[in-house]
């Protein structure tokens, strides 16, 4: 599917022709006269899209309500089992790798192939972090590598921090974000029975695998309360929801470009941390068919388990960038202050 090739940026844009464009009007819903100063305010403001509220509302709602919800139990004297938070690890590892090598690597860039017991394990892993249905998350994730850093990149990191991580999901998609995600090839996706069942019955899927299972086992196995337990299956969810939105902002801000300076993508040890190993993202977006999405497979997790299953004969026809291709991709576009990164 992709050209195995270093990917060395895109030429800048032409701003001043992208500024004179007015796409706001254009992508207005048709809704009461209720909103009509709000959406002139937004105007003022300057944003390129209109905001979509309901998405605003619903997810600081979800922090705060959780927040409260939290506070008031351990003000209350509650205390939650050392037994919960391991199965709560275990069931975050789960759900990272579904992330990680099944939505990501496998499905996104096709850097490996995979035999079915590790194909339904990615689904449950990826259903278990309740996010959108995969062929939404693939078409976003392919226009990312293919436009990065344009006006058609779903999260540009050009429209600052609080956008890449999260902004992005409160406003509508810019025309040339849909234009791009509309000329994608995704018969891969659409043509996988597995894949199309899975997106049919999403909401059932990200509702007993993200929030029903991980909260019922923990009071099967350790004699729990539910509220404990819905605790750390929240906690979990929200550790993995920032920890993918943290690759987008983070890993597009703070770092070191070791691999390719005239990026926005870093490498980031401390987004790898959360996301068992997606923080090398200089490198990734360097090398975006890499199936190991780092050169050190010791700082991520998923890549030491896909090797596992590569082991175990259940992963196979791996892509992986040469040794020499990353020495003579670093030498032309590295950042030379951060080359004794590569040797330490």
């Amino acid at each position: 599917m992709e050209d195995l090739k270093p990917f060395e940026g895109h030429k800048p844009e032409d701003l001043e022709r992208k500024n004179k464009e007015d796409f706001y009007d254009s992508l207005l819903p048709k809704e009461s006269e209720f909103w009509a100063p709000i959406r002139r305010w937004e105007k003022r403001m300057g944003y390129l899209t209109p905001i979509i509220w309901l998405n605003v509302v619903s997810i600081f709602t979800l922090h705060a309500v959780l927040i409260a919800f939290v506070y008031y139990f351990f003000a209350n004297g509650n205390r939650i089992k050392l037994q919960t938070w391991l199965i709560g690890f275990a069931y975050y590892i789960l759900s990272g790798f579904g992330l990680t090598a099944g939505i990501h690597r496998y499905w996104s860039h096709r850097a490996f192939k995979a035999k079915l017991p590790v194909k339904i394990l990615m689904l449950i892993g990826y259903a278990a972090c309740g996010q959108v249905p995969i062929y939404d998350w693939v078409r976003d994730h392919r226009v990312h590598h293919k436009k990065t850093e344009t006006s058609s990149d779903p999260h540009d990191a050009t429209r600052g921090f609080f956008f890449t991580h999260v902004g992005w999901l409160m406003m509508k998609k810019h025309p040339d974000v849909l234009a791009e995600g509309a000329k994608l090839d995704m018969s891969d996706i659409t043509g996988d029975p597995w894949l199309v069942y899975f997106d049919k019955h999403f909401t059932i899927m990200k509702t007993v695998w993200c929030f029903v299972v991980p909260t019922l086992l923990p009071m099967w196995l350790a004699g729990e309360t539910l509220s404990a337990a819905f605790i750390v299956t929240m906690f979990r969810f929200m550790l993995i929801l920032h920890g993918t939105w943290s690759v987008n902002s983070f890993a597009h801000f703070f770092g070191d470009r070791p691999y390719n300076k005239h990026i926005k993508a870093t490498n980031n040890h401390g987004v790898s941390m959360i996301t068992l190993g997606e923080g090398s993202h200089n490198f990734h977006h360097t090398f975006p068919w890499d199936y190991k999405s780092t050169e050190n497979a010791l700082f991520s997790l998923t890549t030491l388990l896909l090797d596992l299953f590569v082991w175990l004969g259940l992963v196979y026809e791996t892509k992986e960038a040469s040794a020499s291709l990353i020495k003579d991709t670093c030498d032309r576009l590295g950042e030379r202050s951060s080359r004794k990164l590569l040797t330490s």
